[in-house]
């Protein structure tokens, strides 16, 4: 169980640059919105929503590439810790998507376009709808966040649990 020295399949070039970046741009959307609640520049708040509609068109990418792209085969653990990996890895996908989509469309029914970056916007596509805007308000920031903030933490954890408890060298295949 205790091998420091596993040889362990590194996933695909493409799966090991979907993975960085994506926590790239949910740290990065993340600093926005904390540099936004922080000051009076709306230049975060734009900045906040175009790296999350960077990061929903990212994370859909990163689906694709994941069906079209062979996972290298498991590290041996138990059935129940491979279960578990499987549903917190599909959470955090869900999460990653719906998060962004939840952002859109509180904008929208706000009545707000989305600009990305100054090189284009996301028009007001719904009929403005205030209680709806409330609805995907508070979706994007009581629901979905704590739950991004609760599936990375044991995403982390558990990746830390293999690399220094178990020493299977999990950690590598993603580097």
């Amino acid at each position: 169980m205790n091998n420091v020295h596993a040889n362990v399949q590194k996933w695909s070039a493409s799966s090991r640059l979907f993975h960085w970046i994506s926590a790239l741009l949910l740290l990065i959307t993340w600093a926005m919105m904390f540099l936004y609640t922080n000051s009076d520049s709306r230049l975060y708040i734009d900045l906040h929503k175009a790296f999350g509609i960077s990061l929903l068109c990212w994370m859909i990418a990163r689906v694709i590439n994941r069906i079209i792209t062979r996972a290298p085969p498991p590290v041996p653990m138990p059935k129940w810790q491979q279960i578990l990996s499987q549903l917190s890895h599909f959470g955090l996908y869900a999460l990653l998507i719906a998060m962004p989509m939840a952002g859109l469309l509180m904008s929208v029914y706000g009545g707000r376009p989305v600009d990305i970056f100054g090189l284009f916007e996301i028009p007001v596509f719904v009929t403005p709808d205030r209680s709806a805007a409330r609805f995907y308000n508070d979706l994007h920031t009581d629901i979905i966040w704590p739950l991004i903030i609760a599936f990375t933490l044991v995403h982390i954890s558990a990746a830390l649990y293999h690399q220094f408890i178990r020493k299977d060298n999990l950690i590598s295949r993603m580097k």
